[in-house]
């Protein structure tokens, strides 16, 4: 908001120079609120930083629940049959039989049967490898991939399977492990929404701190204001104005590099998907990519930033008034 002082004639009609006793803020064509400061320009840095920081809370809560729901997707499209050897039976024999028994109930779409040597190289991450397993009673396994359209009764399965082999089969249906990871899911997400909620109210306080040094160093400006008839509105506004401007600037600069950040971990994580380690940080932590609605969060962000700012302002200078 730019306010002019009256303007001084000269005989001839012609404006006389500005006076240069009179307050820079109130001199012709001069913004009542300073519009480039040391002051402003740290405060536009400290919303870039804070929008940053929360950005990257936003995008990697969104990241965390959309792999975390397509990972329980995955998982719940899988069961598990475990086959366990007991003395003087054939284990061979028990997993064709519960493959069958399996293969036959409706609502499963196929099923794998893992071999000796396969179920061994499952324990490698816990056991280590080169160790001779031969001697331990390694329990075999069958995944059972569950038909999309129709759904099975695996009840009915799990009965079938302790009628037919006792103590032997067992039916794992990742129930517990669904339930695990969507409550890890879940707190992770609440643990970025709360970063960007403290972000933004650090965001807030910094503004009012701000705001009340912008005010108390206008404050002859802000009397001759109230002396020609300004209101507190007036004011109000022009120092939200100013604020919220400065929360643009930084709440768009500070969105851009979080933007930036996500895009530069995605190609660097594809990057490197094709050794070993990219492959168990993929499968750990996903691909990195937020998608649109993680894009459209931190954007998001950037603009609750430039209102909170100009909000804050406003309210700061209602109260400073009051």
């Amino acid at each position: 908001m730019s306010t002019q002082a009256m303007p001084r004639t000269r005989p001839g009609g012609s404006a006389a120079p500005p006076d240069p006793s009179m307050p820079a803020n109130l001199r012709r064509n001069a913004p009542l609120v300073p519009t480039d400061t040391a002051a402003g320009r740290s405060l536009a840095a400290v919303i870039a930083i804070l929008t940053f920081l929360a950005g990257l809370c936003a995008g990697a809560a969104e990241m965390v629940a959309t792999n975390a729901a397509q990972w329980q997707g995955d998982v719940a499209r899988e069961v598990t049959i475990q086959v366990r050897p007991g003395p003087g039976r054939d284990v061979d024999a028990d997993v064709a039989r519960a493959d069958g028994i399996a293969k036959a109930e409706p609502g499963i779409a196929e099923t794998r049967v893992f071999s000796k040597a396969e179920a061994e190289r499952l324990l490698e991450p816990w056991l280590g490898s080169g160790l001779d397993l031969s001697d331990l009673p390694v329990p075999r396994l069958i995944a059972l991939k569950l038909a999309g359209g129709q759904a099975a009764d695996l009840r009915r399965l799990r009965s079938r399977l302790v009628e037919a082999l006792p103590g032997v089969a067992s039916l794992d249906d990742h129930a517990l492990w669904l339930q695990r990871l969507s409550t890890a899911a879940n707190a992770f997400v609440g643990i970025g929404i709360g970063l960007v909620l403290l972000v933004l109210i650090a965001t807030g306080l910094a503004v009012t701190f701000a705001t009340r040094g912008a005010m108390a160093s206008n404050r002859e400006v802000v009397e001759v204001l109230h002396f020609v008839g300004a209101d507190d509105d007036y004011i109000a506004r022009a120092f939200q104005r100013r604020f919220f401007g400065l929360g643009l600037r930084g709440g768009a600069i500070g969105a851009g590099l979080a933007l930036v950040a996500f895009v530069i971990a995605g190609l660097l994580a594809r990057a490197a998907r094709s050794g070993p380690a990219g492959q168990e940080v993929e499968a750990l932590f996903g691909a990195f990519h937020i998608g649109l609605r993680g894009y459209a969060s931190v954007i998001l962000i950037g603009v609750i930033a430039s209102l909170v700012t100009g909000v804050v302002s406003r309210v700061t200078v209602r109260r400073f008034l009051a």
